[in-house]
């Protein structure tokens, strides 16, 4: 199947001298969500300027849809909607009148019956008439993703979508993204919350210096990457790891009565059963077992340091 977004040797240097995408290639598959984690100046926002068509890259392609993005900016365009980080909005217009616009620039016919259902969608629909200078923070940032959407693209961006909104606005746009994704169309989001994609991605890209140094499924990322943790605690606290359960390299707590051994799920032999022998025979007596998986956070802070 052709990917709908093949972005290929992509580099974008600045005439400061600051390289900010460095030979970056990615495939995007149509009906997916992909995120983009990466530190401040990373990469991202850049990355998805250039497959909208808003920024020039030094060297590199991008096809959407097998059209090209340069040549073929019209067709692409309309193909694409685009959530920007910034709150982008005219002060006097109202919420109705600026989707309605926004649709008609990207040369469509009026639609009342989809903006009104992109309204209702986005809880907006109360607000139509409403100037933007009168809403909330949360309720431009719903009105950036009405105007992407006032088109009806095939791919949407969202660039640090949820950004200065309150955690039941956050979820509610996690909903919403998931009901876009039923419908057919693919979406790509940069954030900075890791549980954002933890929560909806289906694979997860990671960019640090403009260099994307992995995208993997979220699944198969946490696996191949994440270790897991015994976390052992004892019956009585003790002040230092035994001796002889060196070679486990275990960490104590604080209060002592708490021993974490790591290890990587991919070897053969996790080294529990042993480990748990030891144990017994330095005399030491367990009141509980259980084992935890490394976040996606302590996954990309690892590999972001290692970069």
């Amino acid at each position: 199947m052709q990917p709908i977004v093949s972005v290929s040797n992509l580099s974008k240097r600045y005439a400061s001298g600051h390289q900010a995408l460095d030979s970056v290639s990615l495939d995007i598959d149509k009906g997916e969500i992909l995120a983009l984690l990466g530190p401040n100046g990373a990469g991202k926002t850049t990355l998805i300027s250039i497959i909208c068509g808003i920024v020039t890259p030094t060297t590199g392609s991008v096809k959407v849809n097998g059209h090209d993005n340069a040549s073929e900016y019209r067709k692409t365009r309309k193909m694409i909607g685009l959530v920007p980080q910034e709150l982008t909005l005219g002060a006097f217009d109202t919420v109705w009148n600026t989707l309605c616009f926004s649709r008609g620039l990207h040369g469509h016919p009026p639609d009342p019956a989809h903006i009104e259902k992109t309204l209702r969608q986005l809880s907006l629909w109360e607000k139509r008439d409403s100037t933007l200078m009168t809403l909330s923070g949360g309720m431009k940032r719903r009105v950036l993703i009405g105007k992407a959407l006032s088109h009806q693209p095939a791919i949407l961006f969202l660039d640090e979508p949820t950004a200065g909104v309150d955690v039941e606005l956050r979820k509610e746009m996690w909903a919403l993204v998931n009901e876009l994704r039923e419908s057919g169309v693919t979406i790509i989001l940069t954030t900075h919350y890791i549980e954002e994609a933890e929560e909806i991605a289906d694979r997860i890209g990671v960019i640090s210096d403009g260099r994307l140094l992995l995208v993997e499924e979220k699944s198969a990322l946490m696996e191949k990457m994440g270790n897991k943790r015994l976390t052992i605690d004892l019956r009585q606290a003790i002040t230092e790891v035994p001796p002889a359960l060196a070679e486990y390299d275990l960490q104590l707590s604080d209060t002592g009565d708490q021993l974490t051994y790591t290890y990587d799920t991919r070897r053969e032999r996790t080294g529990i059963t042993a480990l748990l022998q030891a144990l017994n025979d330095t005399g030491l007596s367990l009141r509980d077992i259980n084992t935890s998986q490394s976040s996606l956070e302590e996954i990309f802070v690892n590999l972001v340091s290692d970069s």
